[in-house]
């Protein structure tokens, strides 16, 4: 469900890192920096992992989150990672086990060694908002810098930390590597910033007891937040469960209670279907309920400024519907206290709008007609990496090229078709596949008809490869008819992109 110039996003996000053992013996604060013209360096599995076996964590972490505030800068024809700042935050809500292993690729990877034997200890990889600006026309004119922050766990020793941008065709940009010992005196602690969080959902706990009345009541008022007089903290379980925090933008003090209903709506919204409905228990979800000055969002385009949370505003590129925020050390901020994985921001809006970075950050309104669709969406890009279904007919630029096998585990290119959804496929299956012509036009389709929206829902689990998908009307296929990532008018994700959310919950949760 976005714009053109967020295609970008997924562009990028399909690109695989994997970093280079030499850098690991580099000096601190180490970058190489590729320019245009010059050859790239394709990272790949072998030459990440030189050591495979299963890394105890601990032997190499403390039950503490390192942050890492980075500034990504430079133009379309040079790229450089600068490091900012580190930070300590008690707790460690990140994966324990499988920490060395590289599951999906972005458009970014962090790669953490011990620094004594090189060994590798830990990977997560990403994907930015720079570099999808990297795509945009002003990249060619003007020098940029956007803002990034990363959580790794806290090491015991010290290590040396990689980090690698890549382009669309898997090439090395820059890379920079930098050593962090633990007992560096300027890491700056961090405490709780006293912003109240409240779980809406706690997932494999006994304790159920959560500081949100999830009765709906009767005045129609929505939800709110009743004081349970306990810590809310208490009986979760951070280790086997994936944790999610929505944080507020656009509430005022004043209504706090509808961000606690929106949230709980966002829940609803998420594990009403497959496969999170049967995920549903290996997720925590806390809502962060950051105040702002102002109630809304920023919209610029109607010279409309507000004093938020997140720094988000519509119209980032110029695109209008496009809302987002470049200010990842901000929103970080929000959520000092907090122990959390995957960061969702709930804008207090009823115009259309949003967006999704691969292991970043979800942008979504609250009050949108489509809003529990959109969530849902958006979530897919970037807690499971799905990519956009759809394609634009009028689009010339090749977003997924011919010769590069997209990473994203619901599109394909046929360069590697195998590596992907071939398992699933019908036996003779046409390659590509046709249109069925019997399934409903959702642009057409009347909603309150329940059995041509039936039909229409029925497309989403006949699987085949259907040309037209990652913005490209040609050269880039999609697994279904129709998914949940391709309209709003089904309810379904396809089988293909319902195997990749599970797997990769399989993958957080040392499955």
């Amino acid at each position: 469900m976005k714009r053109h110039v967020i295609m970008a996003l997924a562009v990028f996000a399909s690109n695989m890192l994997y970093a280079d053992p030499t850098f690991a013996t580099m000096n601190n604060n180490t970058e190489q920096v590729t320019t245009q013209d010059e050859p790239r360096r394709i990272l790949t599995e072998d030459n990440m992992m030189d050591n495979n076996d299963d890394i105890v964590f601990d032997n190499y972490f403390i039950d503490k989150t390192l942050r890492i505030d980075y500034v990504m800068a430079g133009n379309a024809n040079e790229q450089h990672i600068y490091l900012d700042e580190l930070k300590q935050q008690d707790r460690w809500a990140g994966r324990k086990s499988r920490l060395a292993e590289k599951f999906l690729n972005g458009n970014g990877q962090i790669t953490v060694r011990d620094h004594k034997s090189h060994k590798v200890i830990y990977v997560w990889t990403f994907s930015t908002l720079f570099q999808e600006w990297l795509l945009e026309d002003e990249a060619k004119r003007v020098n940029r810098a956007f803002d990034a922050s990363y959580n790794i766990p806290f090491p015991k020793a010290t290590i040396d930390v990689t980090v690698t941008l890549t382009n669309n065709h898997q090439k090395v940009v820059t890379e920079m590597t930098h050593t962090v010992d633990p007992n560096d005196i300027l890491i700056r602690k961090i405490r709780n910033n006293n912003i109240p969080f409240h779980y809406v959902w706690k997932g494999k706990t006994e304790n159920t007891k959560t500081d949100i009345d999830n009765k709906e009541p009767k005045n129609g008022k929505g939800r709110n937040y009743v004081y349970m007089g306990f810590d809310p903290l208490e009986g979760v379980n951070l280790t086997d469960c994936i944790d999610l925090a929505i944080v507020a933008d656009g509430y005022t003090e004043a209504q706090m209670g509808k961000f606690y209903n929106d949230c709980q709506r966002a829940v609803d919204a998420l594990f009403a279907r497959e496969p999170f409905k049967s995920l549903k228990n290996r997720f925590n979800v806390v809502a962060v309920a950051a105040p702002s000055l102002d109630e809304g969002p920023s919209v610029p385009h109607n010279d409309v400024w507000k004093r938020g949370t997140s720094g988000a505003h519509y119209d980032t590129f110029y695109s209008d519907r496009y809302l987002m925020s470049q200010d990842m050390h901000k929103i970080y901020d929000l959520l000092s206290g907090v122990p959390f994985e995957h960061i969702m921001v709930l804008i207090n809006s009823n115009t259309y709008g949003g967006g999704g970075i691969y292991n970043q950050v979800t942008f979504s309104t609250s009050d949108h007609p489509t809003f529990k669709e959109v969530f849902v969406h958006e979530f897919g890009h970037s807690y499971a990496g799905l990519a956009d279904e759809y394609a634009y007919d009028d689009q010339d630029n090749e977003w997924y090229p011919a010769d590069t096998e997209p990473w994203e585990p619901n599109i394909t290119t046929l360069k590697n078709f195998k590596s992907k959804w071939a398992d699933l496929m019908p036996k003779k299956q046409p390659i590509p596949t046709p249109i069925d012509s019997k399934v409903p036009d959702f642009k057409k389709i009347d909603k309150n008809d329940e059995k041509q929206m039936a039909k229409l829902n029925a497309c989403t689990q006949v699987v085949g490869v259907f040309e037209g998908a990652g913005y490209q009307s040609k050269g880039c296929y999609r697994p279904a008819q129709e998914c949940r990532m391709k309209i709003n008018e089904v309810e379904d994700f396809c089988p293909v992109c319902a195997r990749a959310i599970r797997r990769i919950t399989d993958f957080y949760t040392a499955k």
